[in-house]
């Protein structure tokens, strides 16, 4: 419990700062959250994955897969659809998918054989897409990719390529896999930029 105002919150940790409110440099594991994390700002990392319980094996391993990635602010959606007499299908989206998305990218594959005529017949318009040229009756995967335009995507656009800053310069994310020793780190620079009076 922490003490602020006048007011008790439950909360480990409560900072507030201009630069890094909070640094924690070690060679293990900087940090460990059991429960829910709220991000409410923009979330970068070198890495992004899910690690569980094996669902094969979870009593003896771990299961780790890593996302998916691109230099775009990019969502991915997919889905099985079933051709009618004539071929084609139309694919419904959610209310919320055009408001959120735009350039839109698609992609078909038929199941149990090949369709060299399958294809999208009208893009994307009023949460529809419709596919034709399909064998009757027949299962199509779908492919839908959209590039987010909210407003916080609008407000705040990937950067993907940017200058460090003059300080930052000489210094790695990572610096063992650059082949530099450990005190070039990012993380020990603003370890000592952070510890002074």
């Amino acid at each position: 419990m922490v003490t602020h105002g006048g007011g008790s919150f439950g909360i480990g940790i409560l900072a507030d700062g201009t630069a890094a409110a909070v640094v924690a440099t070690s060679p293990g594991v900087a940090g460990v959250f059991t429960g829910n994390v709220d991000v409410r700002g923009t979330l970068t990392k070198t890495d992004n994955r899910f690690k569980i319980d094996h669902p094969a094996d979870p009593e003896n391993r771990y299961l780790a897969h890593s996302t998916v990635e691109s230099p775009e602010m990019k969502n991915f959606y997919d889905g099985v659809v079933s051709l009618d007499e004539h071929g084609g299908a139309t694919v419904e989206l959610p209310d919320w998918f055009e408001p959120l998305n735009e350039t839109y990218r698609y992609q078909l594959t038929p199941i149990g054989g090949p369709a060299p005529n399958l294809h999208v017949s009208r893009k994307l318009a009023d949460r529809h897409f419709t596919i034709a040229g399909g064998v009757p009756r027949a299962e199509v995967c779908w492919q839908i990719t959209g590039v987010r335009h909210d407003a916080w995507a609008r407000t705040h656009p990937l950067v993907v390529e940017e200058n460090k800053k003059p300080e930052e310069r000489g210094y790695y994310l990572h610096p063992e896999v650059q082949g530099q020793p450990a005190e070039r780190s990012l993380g020990a620079l603003q370890h000592k930029q952070f510890s002074r009076p």
